[in-house]
């Protein structure tokens, strides 16, 4: 396994992990957020792969610890797109797959749509494809936690921001952010089910820590001014040529029961797999079974379920 090294990419340095020797077939790995990084799946998954293919996984420009966004520099949804492409050049590589994470499944999407011809196959980790939907079925998963903590005055906000058919997809998702936060310590239970095998963070300190969310925050922030991300971009769907792979935890409110028949509907060589007593993050929370599901499937060894 190869230590973490920076990779210029379109004029930025990327944090980049790599994992698996360069002949064998090769992933591409995107995190989601917007923001989060890849550590906690190199944590629990880049030595996994390693042993059967060639991993490589990065942070996003300029998040946690990849080079940070100056305020005055261009940057927006294009450029996550166009560092994949470049990624993949950089590399020599042909063809490659792709596992995508919550947002980073929406960003393969976006990927596989515009350069079909790099791509092998695509594996849709809890993907988001409409952020309104999602937003929605977070708001009514937060509304139920709040009921089980008698916070119900914010139960009643989530239920009136659901029911609010004029509202923009973006203070939508803006105000399932600041309801969910009156959850305090809970809040994480909106995502994740098994709380068993978090990733060990202590291998930097809280200060970098700080910082790597400080860059974060900035491309969220960037994105979110954009606006494209809230694009729906479950149309595109239609458009997949490849073999493609939905994997999900039973108790996963990112995509959404909308978005899943989208993908079961209109991907032509789409799978489908549910990790059972399972939230958001299979890749952590299921970590063997994630990982022999992706490698059956990436490796055409299995069916659907």
């Amino acid at each position: 396994m190869e230590e973490g090294r920076f990779i210029e990419i379109r004029g930025k340095q990327l944090y980049v992990e790599i994992s698996g020797e360069r002949q064998k077939n090769v992933i591409l790995y995107l995190h989601g957020g917007p923001g989060e990084g890849c550590f906690d799946f190199t944590y629990h998954q880049l030595e996994r792969f390693g042993n059967d293919f060639c991993v490589v996984a990065f942070d996003q420009r300029g998040t946690l610890r990849s080079e940070e966004i100056d305020v005055h520099e261009p940057f927006g949804l294009d450029d996550l797109i166009e560092d994949c492409e470049g990624l993949r050049c950089f590399f020599g590589i042909d063809k490659w797959s792709v596992i995508g994470h919550s947002f980073g499944g929406y960003l393969a999407l976006l990927y596989a749509s515009r350069y079909p011809d790099s791509i092998e196959k695509v594996v849709f980790e809890g993907p988001t494809f409409d952020f309104r939907l999602t937003a929605k079925s977070l708001l009514k998963k937060t509304a139920g936690l709040c009921a089980e903590y008698e916070l119900f005055d914010v139960q009643e906000r989530c239920l009136s921001l659901i029911r609010n058919s004029s509202i923009r997809t973006r203070e939508l998702v803006e105000g399932y952010m600041e309801e969910r936060e009156y959850l305090g310590d809970n809040r994480m239970r909106v995502y994740t089910y098994n709380f068993a095998d978090l990733a060990d963070t202590s291998v930097y300190t809280d200060a970098e820590w700080d910082l790597f969310y400080e860059r974060s925050e900035v491309h969220y922030n960037r994105l979110r001014d954009e606006g494209r991300i809230f694009k729906n971009v479950l149309p595109l769907l239609k458009e997949l040529s490849m073999p493609c792979l939905l994997i999900m935890g039973e108790h996963d409110a990112v995509p959404c029961p909308i978005q899943m028949d989208a993908f079961q509907i209109d991907v032509r060589l789409g799978e489908t797999y549910i990790v059972r007593e399972c939230g958001h993050t299979p890749h952590y929370e299921a970590a063997d079974e994630f990982y022999k599901v992706v490698c059956g499937f990436l490796k055409g060894e299995r069916k659907d379920e």
